[in-house]
């Protein structure tokens, strides 16, 4: 039977190595909320709601309550019944998108795992490994030139750095991390910490030092639509829609208008249904496809890796946050060797769990 017994929703405390900031947010201490799903046949799915200051809706206070709400609506339905239980949830908690990722994270990976299915199987099988990059925060240039020289050392090709906090602090931190990976896919991210006038001035100083990014991932508020679309003309990289994409309707919008080059999917935006309609969406428009996070640990970063590696519609891999964290609460699920993530030895589901 595929009845759903219980849900039971615990917090998820863990230490970071470095404080983490962006533009408008910094975080010490990852203070998410876990999420256990059981059915009828004796197996147990996980999944995180992951909380992050200013930029998800929820505290984690609220939502162990949502998660808790949303335990009673779903114990004792048919979880094979997962597109009513979905849309049932969302009218419910219209207002806790990230609540309601990381119980859809738990019902398909209960799901995949009373079926004795890997979830990469589950989402198309395209392949059972990925590449993450590894994103360098706001920081001193000397920090972010170290870090870039420990990450070239360990592997990694592609390097993250968040940007749109102070313009001059910016390129020198750019510049540091060059000097440091001289050979890095470089990304930078502003979380809408800049306007059109400072993101094209960026890319000019940039220019200037021979420093060009390969992708410029959401650079003007969310709501700033023609400046996404100037940019998306006139800044000479790809450009990233991330906080302007969290519904197939934006994803919608975005091709239509052609308002960025890549679309960011984060589960904890949209939850795991939506992030299919997206993909989806993005295929039939021809755009390229990134898949991210918060800052989240091996429950969540573990799930989007299934499902980037197996749909293999993905051209960049942001999962590297639970390389931030000074410890490690999740047991079994993937295997890293650097950026690297290995999956094919998982029997079902994501394969990890907590000592519940």
């Amino acid at each position: 039977m595929s009845e759903i017994t219980r849900i039971e929703a615990r917090v998820l405390n863990a230490s970071l190595k470095a404080p983490f900031s962006i533009a408008g947010a910094r975080l010490d201490t990852v203070r998410n909320v876990a999420v256990r799903l059981d059915l009828a046949q004796g197996v147990s799915g996980w999944g995180e709601i992951p909380i992050l200051p200013t930029v998800t809706p929820e505290d984690q206070t609220s939502a162990l309550q949502a998660a808790r709400q949303a335990a009673r609506q779903w114990t004792g339905r048919d979880a094979l019944r997962w597109r009513p239980l979905i849309e049932d949830l969302a009218r419910a908690l219209p207002g806790t998108p990230t609540v309601r990722a990381g119980l859809e994270m738990a019902l398909f990976d209960a799901l995949a795992r009373s079926w004795g299915v890997p979830l990469f199987k589950f989402f198309g099988g395209a392949s059972d490994r990925v590449e993450t990059d590894i994103t360098i925060p706001i920081c001193e240039p000397e920090e972010a030139g170290r870090l870039a020289s420990e990450y070239r050392t360990l592997g990694f090709t592609t390097l993250k750095t968040k940007v749109g906090a102070d313009v001059d602090g910016d390129v020198a931190r750019v510049g540091a991390i060059r000097l440091g990976h001289p050979d890095c896919r470089l990304i930078l991210d502003a979380n809408e910490g800049y306007d059109v006038a400072q993101t094209l001035a960026v890319l000019r100083t940039l220019r200037r030092r021979g420093l060009e990014p390969a992708l410029l991932e959401q650079p003007v508020p969310r709501d700033d639509w023609d400046g996404q679309a100037r940019l998306t003309r006139e800044a000479g990289v790809a450009v990233a829609a991330d906080e302007s994409c969290r519904s197939s309707e934006d994803a919608a919008r975005i091709a239509r208008d052609r308002l960025a080059h890549v679309i960011n999917i984060k589960l904890a935006k949209c939850g795991v249904a939506e992030a299919l309609e997206i993909i989806a969406v993005a295929r039939a428009s021809r755009l390229g496809l990134m898949i991210g996070g918060m800052v989240e640990t091996r429950l969540a970063m573990g799930f989007s890796a299934h499902l980037a590696a197996g749909a293999g519609a993905f051209q960049w891999i942001d999962l590297d946050t639970p390389m931030l964290l000074a410890e490690d609460p999740v047991r079994h699920g993937y295997t890293a060797d650097g950026p690297r993530y290995r999956l094919g030895h998982i029997a079902a589901g994501h394969g990890g769990e907590l000592a519940w």
